[in-house]
């Protein structure tokens, strides 16, 4: 999952959000170093992307994209599945998604102490571009994945996903509201046994 999905699985906890928001930067038990609450989002964020790789829903959606992307279809289907998380946002939580992605920037602003310099340094973009909102639309989406194929060093065609995600529209959400469904039970039972 990407970064819509990996705030909102993290419920209401804010240091459970924030590690979970910079989880991947966080390598081994460096995370031992951060609060108890920090802790517990960047093991969440973990097993969160455990329970995703080894899913077969999401194996299927990867599946479909092999062929263009090889490597990186499952980054693109993280990516994917975050525009359907966006698009269907009032199925999933009482907030509009430009409150709750408001709320999330001040967070982060509020914590930039705390923060990894990656985050740091990559925040501003993130806000000034408003990168949760814009997974709303294919063409935001489109956007980011051109960044995200500008910054990989390896060759890619990251930047050309968008017309396999028009193309299997249909698949790919029904793909993400079975997934999604089976990642909020489990993400809430991973919450109450860390």
């Amino acid at each position: 999952m990407n970064f819509l999905a990996h705030i909102y699985l993290s419920g209401e906890d804010q240091g459970i959000t924030i590690g979970n928001f910079i989880a991947d930067g966080i390598k081994g038990k460096k995370y031992l170093s951060y609060s108890k609450d920090m802790q517990k989002g960047i093991l969440l964020h973990r097993s969160i992307d455990s329970f995703t790789d080894q899913h077969p829903v999401v194996r299927k959606s990867t599946k479909r994209l092999h062929k263009n992307h090889g490597h990186y279809s499952g980054v693109i289907v993280d990516i994917f599945y975050d525009h359907f998380l966006a698009k269907n946002w009032d199925s999933y939580h009482h907030k509009p998604l430009n409150e709750y992605a408001s709320e999330f920037y001040k967070l982060l602003e509020k914590n930039q102490e705390i923060l990894p310099h990656k985050i740091k340094s990559m925040m501003p973009i993130m806000i000034s571009n408003n990168w949760l909102l814009s997974y709303t639309t294919i063409a935001g989406i489109n956007t980011i994945l051109e960044q995200m194929s500008r910054r990989v060093k390896h060759t890619n065609n990251m930047n050309i996903a968008c017309v396999d995600l028009e193309k299997y529209y249909k698949e790919f959400e029904q793909d993400f509201t079975v997934f999604f469904e089976e990642l909020r039970a489990y993400s809430k039972h991973k919450i109450k046994s860390l």
